[in-house]
């Protein structure tokens, strides 16, 4: 039966035990650095937790007036949050500091709380607290002028002109801003017909000479012969991706061909064939490109004053709230309604 066992003094048997040894003290090693592992993320998301949650206002209420941190540091923390998104936890903040806060500080707190609405979208809260801060201060301009942006997205633009009335005895130049709303009034206004609207907005372009975009982009839908009729052609480069994607039928030939820019734009196009090349890069693309080609302009839209770059037209800045700033960057793209036309002709 000795045959069945191996003596521990036999030099295989230590082998086995060494070997059993470093199996047990691997799998005890790997389970525990596993444990400890699940142990640091369990601590860590607990300690994220605490910067997601925002204490309850009472809790707040105490974090303020112990004065662990300063008011400033409390403005700093409400202006982060509202960079983020977070409007609802930037709102907390100032709404606790505008009623236990210093109240030296309560208007520009109760400021900061107005623009924190405007952002977040609640346009009627932010009207009443730009309002309460104009009542108590009347020659405050940076209220003034987010009272204005705020009629005029709530499209109060009666309102909105009235603002301009302060803003002036301010001496701000208001001459621009007076020209858009007016503007906005006549393109909202049901009683007008389209052709009336059209004569308005031109005594606006004539009179100022200013919202070029807004104006003749709206001309150049209703009535595109008027468009052309009056249309600065100095100006055609503000105007490119309108030009560009006018149809065929609206456009008059005999300005196009005594103007250089329109002359290499509507090449490019492919409407006429007066230019072998232009100075323009995207231009002399396209007007050397095989015609088969799938390929057009994309537009981008720039803010001169900000810089901020949009996809989409706009006639006042998101960003800086700057009127008339739009400028259009162009690019070269591929013509995906080229090929949608070409994949529903296959199949007739």
């Amino acid at each position: 039966m000795n045959t069945f066992f191996i003596e521990f003094r036999d030099p295989l048997f230590g082998i086995i035990v060494f070997f059993v040894l470093i199996f047990i003290i691997t799998f005890l090693s790997y389970w525990f650095n596993r444990y400890r592992v699940k142990e640091n993320h369990r601590h860590l998301d607990k300690f994220l937790k605490q910067f997601n949650a925002m204490p309850s206002q009472d809790e707040l209420r105490v974090l303020i007036t112990s004065g662990d941190l300063s008011e400033k540091s409390w403005l700093l923390l409400a202006s982060s949050y509202s960079k983020n998104g977070n409007f609802d936890k930037s709102v907390e903040i100032y709404s606790e500091l505008l009623k236990v806060g210093n109240k030296d500080n309560y208007r520009d707190t109760l400021f900061l709380l107005g623009t924190t609405y405007f952002k977040a979208g609640f346009l009627e809260r932010a009207k009443q607290v730009f309002l309460e801060i104009l009542q108590n201060n009347p020659r405050t301009p940076q209220a003034l002028n987010y009272l204005l942006l705020v009629y005029e997205q709530m499209r109060d633009y009666k309102s909105a002109l009235g603002v301009l009335e302060p803003l002036e005895e301010l001496n701000k130049d208001v001459k621009t801003t007076s020209a858009y709303l007016n503007a906005l009034v006549i393109l909202n206004d049901e009683k007008l017909i389209a052709q009336e609207k059209a004569q308005k907005l031109l005594e606006i372009y004539k009179k100022t000479h200013e919202l070029t975009y807004l104006i003749f982009e709206y001309i150049f839908r209703v009535n595109p012969a008027l468009a052309w009729q009056n249309l600065d052609l100095t100006q055609a480069e503000l105007l490119t991706d309108i030009l560009y994607n006018i149809d065929e039928k609206d456009l008059n030939f005999d300005i196009i061909k005594n103007n250089a820019y329109l002359r290499e734009l509507y090449t490019a196009k492919g409407y006429v064939k007066e230019v072998n090349k232009s100075s323009i890069f995207e231009f002399d693309v396209l007007i050397n490109l095989d015609k088969s080609t799938n390929a057009t302009l994309s537009f981008e839209y720039i803010c001169d004053n900000c810089k901020r770059v949009s996809p989409f037209a706009f006639n006042r800045c998101s960003s800086c709230h700057a009127i008339d700033s739009s400028r259009i960057e162009i690019a070269l793209a591929k013509d995906y309604h080229k090929d949608f036309s070409e994949e529903n002709n296959s199949f007739q």
